[in-house]
């Protein structure tokens, strides 16, 4: 007598391709052969290469501009002549990323008074990121009450014993005359006044101005000079050359030798430039003459 199996299948099941084997090929659509890219890609999401709003052009063009290097020019102009597509076609799907979010584009004015348009290429529209080598910190605000930065003080300069105002202007002339050797050495009037008596100390230990000029001027830097004022100031005082010598006084010179005289009063011999009485005969004579 037959029994019924109730654990039987009641009839043969099929291969479902995607649900008993999902990694076997379709029957029908695109069939992926991929190779893992190392090198020479770039990450683009699906929300831009399957939108569903936009253009087919809208998004190849989104998908090249977020493939190229920062800096790359991607104006209408650039993008026609790399294309076949024209400036038309090619604005209108500028005008779609832009309006999705893709792109955001600002005017701005550049240092040279030129506007310019910026463009900020986004692969996840509404996400915004801050600009590179710029903190997220709010910058601090000075202060109202706190004073401006006061400017640096110039080292201090070698001091004359004497100063006497035509050798201070000696040396102002010194100064101004620097930048037609060298012109980053121009001057304030300020920094002048500064530096004026330590050019003047150099006059007084007997340096001649052009002397003092070669010295400030010989060697300089190949660099620009951020401080002239303070470099001077520096070679003023590290090369200050020693006081002169001690010169002592000349001597008086010696009193004349006179050739010797005879006295007309006494016949003795004396020195004296010319003939006459001895000192002796001219003091016997000066009483009497006196009294009389």
């Amino acid at each position: 007598m037959d029994s019924e199996n109730p654990s039987a299948p009641s009839r043969v099941q099929s291969r479902i391709p995607g649900k008993n084997h999902p990694h076997a090929r379709p029957n029908s659509g695109v069939v992926h052969d991929n190779v893992r890219l190392t090198e020479n890609f770039t990450v683009i999401g699906n929300d831009l290469t399957q939108h569903k709003e936009l253009s087919l052009l809208a998004i190849g063009l989104g998908c090249y501009i977020q493939s190229v290097r920062p800096g790359t020019a991607i104006d209408i102009k650039t993008l026609a002549a790399r294309f076949p597509e024209g400036p038309t076609r090619i604005a209108a799907a500028l005008r779609e990323l832009e309006t999705h979010g893709y792109l955001r584009r600002t005017r701005l004015r550049a240092p040279t008074g030129r506007i310019v348009t910026r463009t900020v290429s986004c692969n996840r529209p509404g996400h915004r990121t801050t600009t590179p080598g710029t903190t997220t910190r709010p910058a601090r605000r000075p202060a109202p009450d706190k004073p401006p930065p006061r400017k640096r003080r110039l080292p201090a300069v070698p001091q004359p014993s004497y100063t006497s105002p035509a050798l201070l202007q000696t040396a102002v002339d010194v100064l101004a005359g620097l930048r037609r050797h060298d012109p980053r050495l121009l001057l304030s009037a300020t920094d002048a006044d500064h530096l004026a008596p330590g050019v003047a100390a150099w006059l007084e230990r007997d340096f001649t101005p052009t002397a003092v000029r070669h010295a400030l001027t010989e060697n300089l830097p190949n660099e620009p000079l951020i401080r002239p004022a303070a470099f001077l100031a520096h070679r003023l005082a590290a090369q200050l050359p020693p006081p002169p010598p001690f010169r002592p006084p000349a001597p008086p010179a010696p009193e004349p030798r006179h050739p010797f005289q005879i006295c007309d009063g006494c016949d003795r011999a004396f020195r004296a430039p010319a003939p006459g009485r001895c000192r002796d005969c001219r003091e016997l004579r000066q009483p009497a003459s006196t009294a009389a």
